[in-house]
């Protein structure tokens, strides 16, 4: 009986399949960025949807091929890793920008007295209106 060897997949076989993958995360990352750039909110919910797919596609190629043990060129594994760093920079910069709106439109449109008040821990109605009696606040 003659032992089989095991079969070799050249890492250019893996850089077709996953090749045009990772060429699709990175150009719906920059299409993401014009549109977050140019502040189009439909573009930019689009070109989300589109990354989001095309990064799910792109994992799933990966990780199929290591299940089947095959070789996966670094260099492309790499511009992988890079792009989903593009996208957790993106996020993160996505999420200080709102925080900073969010300030912004407290600032610009704060919120009444009885909204505050109402809310406020151990506030009670009585001790709020007696604190405000005569049009001034005491502590």
């Amino acid at each position: 009986m003659r032992a089989h060897a095991p079969a070799l997949v050249a890492p250019t076989t893996d850089a077709t399949h996953l090749e045009p993958a990772v060429a699709a995360v990175e150009s719906r990352l920059l299409a993401l960025g014009e549109a977050l750039m140019a502040r189009d909110a439909a573009a930019m919910e689009r070109c989300a949807s589109e990354l989001h797919r095309a990064l799910t596609e792109a994992v799933n190629g990966f990780s199929l091929a290591a299940r089947s043990g095959a070789a996966v060129n670094p260099a492309l594994r790499q511009r992988l890793v890079q792009a989903t760093g593009a996208v957790a920079a993106q996020r993160e910069s996505l999420s200080r920008a709102t925080a900073a709106l969010d300030r912004a439109m407290d600032v610009l449109m704060p919120r009444s007295p009885e909204v505050v008040y109402r809310g406020a821990p151990g506030a009670s109605a009585y001790g709020n209106a007696a604190r405000h009696s005569r049009g001034s606040i005491h502590a």
